[in-house]
């Protein structure tokens, strides 16, 4: 495969990837802002949303204060933000048509249906109840495109590629998310495990689709850890960080086994994926939960720079 197909093909999934994020980051700030001040506190939320989308300098450069109206606009529609659902939605569809034929059809219907759809929502919805409408339709979106991809494609190198992008942003994402919680959204005065600690926490797992996984898994009620134990190191929930591990590692070795050779960005893979197995959460929090973090995000932006000068230049 050519290292351009291989790229695009990469980046594709990304940007579909990283649409739904944004969109269930943004639905999780109007939940938490529609909740009585006495539960969510002082904290601005609509700034919390652009750190976690890890926008903020750009955001600050452009608009004063962060605000519904401004990050809704800045996150969602605005062209001069790169990372923007619209922006993610536009590349996605230029990634598609330059590797037209190593979609399948369904793929391929997906991605431009979405952008077409898309222009219908012009400069964004009027209405709360129509960008919630807006949101949910980008999840869909997102997940039929994932799904057609898994459906139909060809367990081949084009399929690997594909799925390296998926996993390499499904976990700098749930990192941040992670990350934020801790820095941001939980003002000083506040104690861990108080309300508004166990709203945002909640918060938090609605926004990976994890609230009902928590409770199928520890039967019990929120509890800082074991949310940051569901999200960093249990391999079953497929949004965390040792399950986006688990299947780079995977796909890495099969594109190296297609390729008869091993690099630099299987061993990268193979050495966070050994840290997170032999990692324990009470000693996680012990060293630091925004340490561990700050280092895992480190660790993953140097395997995207090995997998690009392995395969992608």
């Amino acid at each position: 495969m050519l290292s351009r197909t291989a790229d695009n093909l990469y980046w594709l999934a990304r940007y579909v990837e990283r649409a739904e994020y944004l969109a269930r980051i943004l639905e999780t700030t109007y939940r938490l802002t529609a909740l009585p001040l006495n539960y969510i506190g002082a904290s601005n939320e609509w700034e919390s949303a652009v750190a976690t989308a890890g926008c903020a300098g750009a955001f600050f450069a452009t608009y004063d204060e962060a605000n519904e109206e401004t990050v809704t606009e800045f996150l969602a529609f605005s062209a001069d933000n790169p990372s923007s659902i619209r922006s993610c939605f536009e590349t996605a569809r230029i990634n598609a048509r330059a590797v037209r034929t190593a979609l399948t059809i369904e793929m391929w219907d997906t991605i431009n249906s979405a952008w077409l759809e898309l222009q219908k929502w012009g400069n964004g919805p009027r209405s709360r109840e129509e960008f919630a409408r807006f949101l949910r339709w980008v999840q869909e979106s997102s997940l039929r495109f994932d799904g057609s991809a898994y459906r139909t494609m060809l367990r081949n190198d084009a399929y690997w590629f594909s799925r390296l992008g998926v996993y390499m942003e499904r976990a700098d994402n749930t990192a941040r998310i992670l990350d934020v919680k801790y820095h941001l959204l939980l003002p000083a005065h506040e104690s861990v495990g108080g309300a508004l600690d166990y709203f945002q926490w909640s918060a938090i797992l609605r926004s990976v689709s994890a609230l009902t996984a928590y409770h199928w898994v520890y039967r019990e009620n929120l509890k800082p850890w074991r949310v940051a134990d569901l999200l960093i190191l249990r391999d079953e929930m497929p949004r965390s960080l040792a399950s986006c591990y688990e299947n780079l590692v995977q796909n890495l070795d099969r594109i190296a086994g297609a390729y008869g050779r091993q690099g630099n960005s299987q061993r990268q893979a193979r050495m966070v994926r050994a840290k997170l197995q032999n990692s324990r959460i009470e000693e996680v929090f012990q060293s630091g939960l925004h340490e561990f973090i700050d280092e895992f995000v480190e660790n993953n932006n140097q395997l995207g720079t090995a997998i690009a000068q392995q395969y992608l230049m």
